[in-house]
């Protein structure tokens, strides 16, 4: 912000006509020449030039004015605003300096690789550029496309490193929440295991199965008569 005061001319008039300020005084507050603000009071320049009253708009106070009648090396202040009014944002892609505009395709190949969940609108602001340069990029049919190599933008100097964490934290916040992991349950249950499985996937209840032979423990009774028939088969 200027030191000067809204309409220096018309303000140094107002100050030459309603108060006992020296030349100096004057000029050093409207940022102005001394022999300009001799030639206004002598009717000379600012012909036509209606005065400004600064206390009116605020940007000087009479206490102010007092202090610097009773001392003549006293320079006048500007008085504090009393309303701060935030600096526009900027607009549109970011400047890239001439000298780095050649490392710019590399910068994009590198956020593309490195940081997927970027938006398209994202790496303009970062970098500068336009959506269909990040898209020639992204499909491989840039006219450059065989030479490019991946650098990080912020060591190349295009870009601050505060300024892409920001971006990269926005689009985590605006990703969709990740659906909870379930395990998918691999396991049969110990019936399925156990019994066998008929072609068509019926499994058979242990009731239900066929006795095994084979593997049947015979009793005693029915040895023994085996054993008997065996003796008697031997004598004959």
């Amino acid at each position: 912000m200027s030191n000067a005061p809204l309409m220096p001319k018309a303000t140094a008039v107002w100050l030459v006509d309603n108060t006992a300020l020296s030349f100096d005084q004057i000029a050093a507050f409207c940022k102005l020449h001394p022999l300009e603000v001799k030639a206004i009071a002598d009717g000379e320049a600012a012909q036509g030039i209606k005065g400004l009253d600064p206390i009116m708009t605020g940007q000087l106070t009479r206490e102010e004015i007092e202090k610097a009648q009773k001392d003549p090396a006293y320079r006048i202040k500007l008085a504090p605003p009393k309303v701060i009014v935030p600096e526009p944002k900027r607009r549109g892609p970011r400047y890239t300096p001439v000298s780095k505009r050649q490392d710019r395709p590399n910068a994009i190949l590198w956020l593309i690789r490195n940081h997927p969940e970027l938006k398209d609108q994202q790496i303009v602001r970062l970098v500068g550029t336009t959506k269909p340069t990040i898209e020639a990029i992204r499909s491989r049919t840039h006219w450059n496309s065989g030479q490019l190599t991946p650098m990080d933008p912020v060591t190349l100097g295009i870009c601050k490193q505060i300024d892409l964490d920001l971006e990269v934290k926005k689009s985590a916040a605006d990703a969709p929440a990740r659906p909870e992991f379930q395990e998918d349950q691999t396991l049969l249950s110990p019936e399925e295991t156990v019994n066998p499985a008929d072609p068509f996937g019926n499994f058979k209840k242990v009731e239900d199965q066929e006795p095994d032979n084979e593997n049947t423990i015979p009793d005693a009774a029915s040895v023994f008569a085996n054993f008997q028939s065996s003796s008697k088969d031997d004598d004959e």
